[in-house]
C-alpha cells in the first residue's frame, strides 16, 4: 500500500513534468501579440470555451466537469509526441500511437487510481463516441479555425490550407454541436469572401 507521503511525491512530480506544456507550441498564433500559441494556453481557452457555451451542445444535460477534466489532460501527452498540426497527413499517420505511447508514460507518474482515471478520459475523448467526448471534440475544433479567422487566416495562409480541407476535417463538430458548426460554416465563407482562406483550388 502505498502511504500518503509517497502519494503525494508522485502527484506533485506529475504536476512539475507537465509545466513543460507551456514550451509545447501551436500553429494558431494569438489574436493580439500574434505570437505562436502554446498547448497550455490552448487547453485554458478550450476549457473556458466548454464552460461558455456548453448549452449548445447536441446532448443535454451534459456533465460539463467530466469535459474540463478531459480537456484539461488532453494536450499533456504533446510533452512527448509534439503537436501535430491538423493539416499535416504524414505525422497524422502515427500520431495516435505516439500520444497513447506519451499517454502511458505521463499518466503513469500519477498514483495507479489517478493514472487509470486520467487514462480513461483520455481514451474517452480520443473515442468520441460519448455526449461528453463529442462536444470537448467539437469545441478543440472549433478553437483552431476561430483564431485562424481572427488573424488573418495565419497557419492556413502559411501552410497553403484551403476551404475543402477546413471542412472536411471539421466536419465532425456538428457530431458535438450543430450550432458551433453552422456558426464555423458561416465564419469561413467570411474568411474565404475576405481572403483570409483560399477557395477549393479548380481541377
Amino acid at each position: 500500500m502505498e502511504s500518503s507521503a509517497e502519494r503525494l511525491h508522485r502527484q506533485i512530480e506529475f504536476i512539475v513534468e507537465v509545466d513543460k506544456l507551456k514550451e509545447i507550441f501551436r500553429q494558431t498564433v494569438l489574436t493580439q501579440s500574434r505570437r505562436a500559441e502554446n498547448d497550455a494556453e490552448h487547453s485554458w481557452h478550450f476549457a473556458l470555451m466548454v464552460i461558455v457555451l456548453a448549452e449548445h451542445s447536441n446532448h443535454q444535460p451534459l456533465d460539463v466537469l467530466r469535459i474540463l477534466k478531459m480537456v484539461l489532460i488532453h494536450d499533456l501527452v504533446e510533452i512527448d509526441a509534439g503537436d501535430t498540426f491538423a493539416y499535416d497527413t504524414k505525422h497524422m499517420a502515427d500520431q495516435h500511437e505516439r500520444e497513447a505511447r506519451a499517454a502511458t508514460r505521463i499518466f503513469g507518474l500519477l498514483p495507479a487510481d489517478q493514472a487509470a482515471e486520467f487514462r480513461a478520459l483520455w481514451d474517452e475523448f480520443e473515442a468520441k463516441q460519448t455526449p461528453e467526448a463529442k462536444f470537448a471534440a467539437a469545441c478543440d475544433r472549433f478553437h483552431p479555425m476561430l483564431l485562424n479567422c481572427r488573424t488573418n487566416g495565419h497557419a492556413w495562409q502559411k501552410h497553403g490550407v484551403t476551404q475543402d480541407r477546413v471542412l472536411a476535417r471539421n466536419a465532425h463538430v456538428a457530431e458535438g454541436s450543430k450550432a458551433i458548426w453552422e456558426y464555423a460554416v458561416r465564419m469561413i465563407d467570411e474568411a474565404v469572401a475576405r481572403g483570409d482562406l483560399a477557395a477549393k483550388p479548380v481541377s
